[in-house]
């Protein structure tokens, strides 16, 4: 139990770091950003873009602010669940990593929407024209990525065995 208690508080921990570093980099394209011309980083590439979305991915769904909320809540108690029911090994900790990330990205939005009514977006890809997203959106996308090569190509099925709804089978004699 000690074990798990420790690994619990690690998460946080690092849970904390990541949202704090989604907030800070949002305050500071609030404070620099907003109402200035684009921070061209490599012209015609990549700039700083202040821009509130109301939306999803790709400036979806505007306005659908209690929806995302309940996402954001699902993907919580998936996480929850998934690490309460994740044994603490090394083997698993590239897959704790990614709940992390994906749960601090959520949260991240999460703390904007329900603060602000919009996320702060930023992060602009002009080169093809990319939807502005954040550090948050950045958690989320290479998580889930990551999740999904762990899924297919890191853990074998009996590994993944210790996440299943189901109840174990009795062996009988």
């Amino acid at each position: 139990m000690k074990q798990k208690r420790s690994f619990f508080t690690s998460f946080l921990i690092g849970f904390v770091i990541l949202v704090g570093l989604d907030q800070w980099t949002k305050g500071l394209a609030v404070k620099h950003l907003m109402h200035q011309p684009p921070f061209v980083i490599w012209d015609g590439v990549f700039e700083l873009l202040y821009s509130e979305n109301r939306g999803a991915a790709f400036g979806m769904m505007q306005g659908k602010q209690f929806f995302f909320f309940l996402i954001a809540l699902v993907v919580l108690a998936a996480v929850v669940y998934l690490l309460w029911k994740m044994p603490v090994t090394e083997r698993y900790m590239p897959m704790a990593v990614c709940l992390m990330m994906v749960s601090a990205g959520a949260v991240g939005n999460m703390i904007d929407r329900i603060g602000q009514g919009y996320v702060v977006d930023f992060l602009y890809f002009k080169l093809i024209n990319f939807p502005i997203f954040n550090v948050a959106d950045c958690y989320v996308t290479i998580s889930a990525f990551l999740l999904i090569l762990l899924v297919f190509f890191y853990y074998r099925e009996e590994e993944m065995a210790c996440f299943s709804l189901r109840k174990k089978e009795e062996k009988s004699e």
